[in-house]
């Protein structure tokens, strides 16, 4: 087998920075999809647990392969057509569905990666592999968690990540969005215990980096979801019910028009 160390001799520790990661976030909520910026504040808060997560993966019989191949995900990840071609409710069906709905691509995120990365060198070892993998999933963690793409459900699959893959960057992410979208709504929803739910459903369920993507791809979704131990979403669901009941996107839950139709209810009690 072909192994690569664990830090390549020539990786430089950047060490931990929260203050750099905070001014990216702020670009963030500017911005959510301005993607380049949570590799940023991965970066600034990468501590020893994410080397241990990656030695693991690599002692794993899906690690060895996967250091042994060198798969591309996003070019099978990207290939519609084939996936279009898996049976109607499958996992790679429903990613096909939801990608194209959405307008991503898994090549999408490596761009933006590759644009964080400009004029760094790219280091041949177990963190840089692993640290792909789990950038090329990503997109695959919603389909199988349930969580969309509004704001809410992005801290939710990161407080699932970061059960599944410990790293102060994603947990930083997850429960500082959701502090800032609780401004505009006090406790008015469960916003917390959306986002701690979704770090305990993580923690139950099996390693997704773990398993053979392309053997995933073809399972059915609900079969997939029931083999891997992955809860439903309860509590988010509970949030878009109650946001919706009361007239409000949930998709536009950083906006100026759920600010102000959370403040509505307080207008008219104070007038």
């Amino acid at each position: 087998m072909n192994t690569i160390p664990l830090y390549h001799p020539d990786r430089t520790d950047g060490g931990f920075r929260p203050l750099k990661a905070w001014r990216h976030f702020r670009k963030l909520i500017a911005d959510k999809e301005d993607t380049e910026q949570v590799f940023h504040i991965l970066e600034a808060l990468r501590d020893s647990r994410f080397a241990r997560s990656a030695e693991r993966f690599f002692a794993t019989p899906t690690g060895r392969k996967v250091m042994a191949e060198r798969q591309y995900l996003p070019a099978m990840l990207d290939d519609h057509d084939t996936l279009r071609q898996l049976p109607e409710g499958s996992v790679g069906r429903t990613y096909v569905d939801f990608m194209e709905r959405e307008g991503l691509t898994a090549q999408g995120l490596v761009d933006e990666f590759d644009k964080f990365r400009h004029g760094q060198p790219r280091h041949d070892d177990m963190l840089e592999l692993y640290g792909n993998r789990l950038r090329d999933t990503h997109d695959l963690f919603h389909i199988l968690t349930g969580y969309g793409r509004d704001a809410l459900g992005e801290q939710c699959v990161l407080a699932f990540s970061y059960s599944q893959t410990p790293s102060w960057g994603t947990l930083f992410i997850a429960w500082a969005g959701a502090r800032e979208i609780r401004k505009g709504f006090g406790r008015r929803y469960p916003i917390y215990g959306a986002v701690r739910e979704g770090q305990r459903i993580g923690r139950a369920a099996q390693q997704i980096a773990y398993q053979d993507i392309e053997a995933l791809l073809a399972e059915p979704l609900d079969a997939a979801r029931q083999r891997l131990g992955i809860a439903e979403p309860r509590i988010y669901k509970q949030v878009h019910a109650m946001m919706r009941a009361d007239g409000i996107d949930p998709y536009d839950l950083l906006g100026t028009k759920a600010a102000e139709a959370a403040a509505m209810p307080e207008l008219a009690r104070a007038a």
